[in-house]
């Protein structure tokens, strides 16, 4: 029997002379096209941001932007070469915090380069003033024991009935250009709270800062989100696996209704994350706390809810957070200033007092007898109370040779009690007055946190997530209880990466290892 001849395809079809194009065809050139665009403008915007690190002669920050850059690439490339699951989450997260990062870099050239403008049109005669330059001291500013509790349902929680709806989740923490990101954690119904428990700091804070907290959520409905997955397989899998469970499982791969290609629902236009397949990560819940919520012990924040239940990656969150929110001002922390001071007796000579190592940190100015005693930390000969309710005033007198400084009035209980302290010079004594008064000035714009000196933890250093065996196929990774896995074992299930070569383990390490 002879062989039929295979078909060639057929040409375009002519409609009125004009080559009719597959939709499928066309709409793929426009995608090319606006990912092009999106491309050039995000090449301009780069261009424009280094010519104002350049203008600002900021190094530094242009440093971090160029890293936070190649990072960036880096994580497209693990995702798109991604063969598991819990590798395609961590090139997600990592593209998402890389993202966030530069726009805050960005941001902030951008403020520096305003403040200067300001301050060069502030130096025309005409807008001359009077303009206070005190500025308040920095200080570290410590997030901890970070928990949101779950709402799920009786018949989900208790009965164990229902589709298992599980989802990796993150926190990103912002103040001002300073980005930290906490581990991913796998949450599903047998978790009540989602715990965050490690220490993140912030040491460049202001008594004006806003911290603000997010939490991303990838929905990881069904199998693994594969990195490489072709939206064929995608579409049979939602085909095969049943209409409810089929919408997730492509929800998942291609990204919520209404979110820009890329990586998060969040991303501006002008950095737009790079079209690659993989998880999405989208914005559940965010807050904002200030200097209003510090407080030294464990406090509930309102949790604002971006999301519905028809969400894939949502979670029935109560509106709330827990955390433990500290601050460290600098002028508690650290010595403000010191030097020789005389203490004067009342009735006695100027000549006559005690003279004594004195030392200004947080609400006590301590007098030792010599600065040794001061750097081995022993305890010292007098100490004077200095409080918001504490008064200063100068004791300069006219006259030649007449001594220099200052009286310190505390009331215990319903006496007044006064120190005079007599500085070695007028200059001695003017610099003791200003520091005295940038202290009081610093307490009044900290306030709580300068009551007492808060307790503030160090996070150990971070470090990548541990290598995973490999498995022989999908049920080998899937973590489920029965009797063989005890319940326990599937809760707060960190995921873990398995790097997929040498040069994605150096990025990853990288990435981790250097702190901001």
């Amino acid at each position: 029997m002879r062989e039929t001849p295979p078909t060639p395809p057929s040409p375009p079809r002519i409609t009125g002379g004009v080559p009719v194009v597959p939709m499928e065809v066309a709409g793929r050139g426009q995608r090319l096209q606006m990912q092009e665009k999106l491309r050039i403008l995000e090449d301009l915007n780069m261009l424009y941001i280094r010519q104002i690190a350049i203008s600002l002669q900021d190094t530094e920050i242009q440093r971090k932007m160029e890293r936070e850059l190649r990072l960036r690439e880096g994580a497209c490339k693990l995702l798109a070469a991604c063969s598991r699951r819990e590798q395609a989450l961590e090139a997600a997260k990592s593209l998402l915090v890389c993202n966030s990062r530069v726009l805050a870099y960005m941001a902030e050239l951008q403020r520096r380069k305003e403040a200067q403008v300001l301050r060069r049109t502030a130096r025309r005669p005409s807008d001359a003033g009077p303009v206070d330059e005190r500025l308040p001291c920095r200080g570290t500013v410590c997030v901890s024991d970070l928990r949101i509790p779950l709402m799920w349902k009786d018949t989900e929680y208790f009965r164990n009935k229902g589709e298992l709806h599980r989802c990796a989740v993150f926190c990103l923490l912002q103040l001002g250009a300073e980005i930290h990101d906490t581990p991913m954690v796998l949450v599903d119904r047998t978790l009540t709270d989602i715990c965050f428990e490690s220490a993140v700091l912030f040491s460049e804070a202001g008594p004006d800062f806003e911290l603000k907290v997010e939490l991303y959520s990838a929905g990881l409905a069904g199998g693994p989100a594969q990195g490489s997955t072709p939206r064929k397989l995608a579409t049979r899998l939602s085909t095969s696996l049943g209409r409810s469970a089929g919408k997730r499982v492509r929800a998942a791969m291609d990204g919520g209704p209404g979110s820009p290609p890329g990586n998060g629902a969040t991303s501006p236009l002008l950095l737009p994350a790079p079209s690659v397949p993989g998880p999405k990560f989208h914005l559940l819940a965010h807050a904002v706390l200030s200097l209003a919520e510090v407080q030294d012990g464990f406090r509930t924040h309102d949790l604002a809810i971006t999301s519905n239940e028809e969400s894939s990656f949502w979670l029935p969150l109560y509106g709330s957070m827990c955390c433990r929110l500290a601050a460290q001002p600098r002028c508690m922390a650290a010595p403000v200033t010191s030097g020789f001071l005389r203490l004067q007796q009342p009735g006695a000579e100027a000549q006559s007092g005690a003279r004594l190592y004195c030392v200004l940190r947080g609400t006590d100015l301590l007098c030792y007898r010599g600065p040794g005693e001061a750097e081995a930390g022993l305890e010292p000969a007098l100490t004077i109370a200095v409080n918001k309710e504490t008064r200063i005033r100068a004791t300069e007198r006219e006259g030649r040779g007449q001594p220099h400084g200052m009286a310190v009035t505390n009331r215990y209980g319903g006496e007044e009690v006064t120190h005079t302290l007599l500085a070695e010079s007028r200059a001695e004594a003017q610099r003791w007055m200003e520091a005295f008064w940038q202290h009081f000035y610093d307490m009044s714009q900290w306030k709580q946190c300068c009551d007492e000196l808060m307790r503030i933890e160090v996070p150990p250093p971070r470090r990548p997530p541990a290598m995973l065996p490999r498995q022989g196929s999908l049920y080998h990774e899937m973590a489920l209880p029965g009797p063989a896995v005890p319940p326990s074992a599937c809760e707060g299930l960190l995921l873990q990466d398995n790097a997929v070569s040498a040069e994605i383990r150096a990025l990853l390490s990288s990435y981790y290892s250097d702190s901001y």
